[in-house]
Parts: C-alpha cells; sequence; structure tokens
C-alpha cells in the first residue's frame, strides 16, 4: 500500500544525496514503513562517519537497512551517476538537504560562496542525467543572505531544469531529522536552520 509523506511517496524510488547520520531518510523509512524504494548516500565513508556521530549514525544505518534502504558511502556528487550502485538508474526524487561544501573560509566570501554554488552546480549535472522522465530533483536551502547568492534557481536553468515549486521547510515537518554541520570540528553539531525552502526542480521539456 502506498504512504505518502510530505513531497515523497512510498512509491516513488528516491535517491537521497548527501545524508549526514542518515537521520533524514531515517524518518521517511519510518513515515513509509519500509524503505525498500529507497537509495541513501553519503559522502564519508561508514568509517568516517561512525567517527562523526557514533551511536546515532549506528542506530540510522541499521534502521534503514531493517527496513530495506540500500546504503552507500563515498558518493561524490560529482560523479554519482558513475558509482557502481547507481550506474545505469533512474529515480523520481533525488534529494539533497543543505548541500554544503565544507568550512574553508566564512561564509560570506565570494571564494566560499563559488565553492557551494560548484557543488550544487555538480549536483544538479549528476541528478539531470539519473532522473525518470516525470521525476524531480530537489534541495533544500536557506533562503536568507548570504545563502541566496547562490542563486540556486539559475544553476538549475543552467543545466535544463525549471522550478516546480519552492514549498516552505520547517525541521518540525521531519520527525528525528537531525541536521547536521558535518565539515570540521563541530561537525556533529546541528546547525541553525532559520527561514527555508524545498526547491523543486523537473527537466525542461525539448
Amino acid at each position: 500500500m502506498e504512504r505518502r509523506y510530505m513531497h515523497y511517496s512510498s512509491s516513488q524510488k528516491i535517491l537521497l544525496v548527501g545524508e549526514g547520520d542518515f537521520s533524514f531518510a531515517t524518518c521517511l523509512g519510518k513515515e513509509f514503513g519500509s524503505a525498500a524504494n529507497m537509495v541513501a548516500t553519503s559522502l564519508d565513508s561508514e568509517a568516517t562517519l561512525k567517527a562523526k556521530y557514533s551511536d546515532d549514525v549506528l542506530f540510522n544505518l541499521s534502521d534503514l537497512k531493517r527496513r530495506g534502504c540500500i546504503l552507500l558511502h563515498e558518493v561524490d556528487v560529482h560523479t554519482m551517476r558513475y558509482h557502481p550502485g547507481l550506474i545505469n538508474k533512474l529515480f523520481d526524487r533525488i534529494v539533497f538537504n543543505f548541500p554544503h561544501a565544507g568550512f574553508s573560509d566564512s561564509e560570506f566570501s565570494h571564494s566560499q560562496i563559488e565553492l557551494h554554488k560548484n557543488l550544487v552546480k555538480g549536483y544538479f549535472r549528476s541528478a539531470h542525467q539519473m532522473l525518470s522522465n516525470c521525476g524531480e530533483i530537489h534541495v533544500t536551502h536557506k533562503t536568507t543572505w548570504p545563502f541566496n547568492e547562490w542563486n540556486i534557481v539559475e544553476l538549475a536553468e543552467n543545466v535544463g531544469l525549471f522550478l516546480v515549486e519552492e514549498a516552505f521547510f520547517s525541521i518540525l515537518f521531519y520527525p528525528g531529522y537531525q541536521n547536521k554541520r558535518g565539515d570540521g570540528n563541530r561537525s556533529h553539531f546541528n546547525f541553525r536552520v532559520g527561514n527555508s525552502s524545498t526547491f523543486k526542480f523537473a527537466k525542461k521539456l525539448n
């Protein structure tokens, strides 16, 4: 029996990209009662995840495995369509929550913003090639300055996508989701979400 939750359905093939402690994937799995149609990935190796997030990530990974989720680690958004576990697969929803290129400089600096934009561009390019005909690519992102300087919509349009909807995001919508910094000495700390939206994109018609 199909179960729907927020923007997602248990009948959709869902790819989750850049998971931190895998709590977002775990939330969806619990709401659906199954994660059999889900693939959840991280840039970090499994060993690095355990070092960063300790027991929390172990619990989430175990729960997802029990629900049938495919778990992949060391998946880079720039090259993910060539990953052995993802090659030749198409998805109905591809999701990247709060993409971030790491803390090499201040969030306000031009160089840091360009790093973030390059990450998102790479994600869009890869995801475009992995999307089913009626599928959507989602990015949840802060909408206040300086994060609005990333120009998410323009980046998507440059790779042949168009904005379907910008939906208000609240972390309260996803019970158990812990938004982690993911980088640096405080990688296991949560960050303030503030004003954020889930941007939904689809392929432009030829």
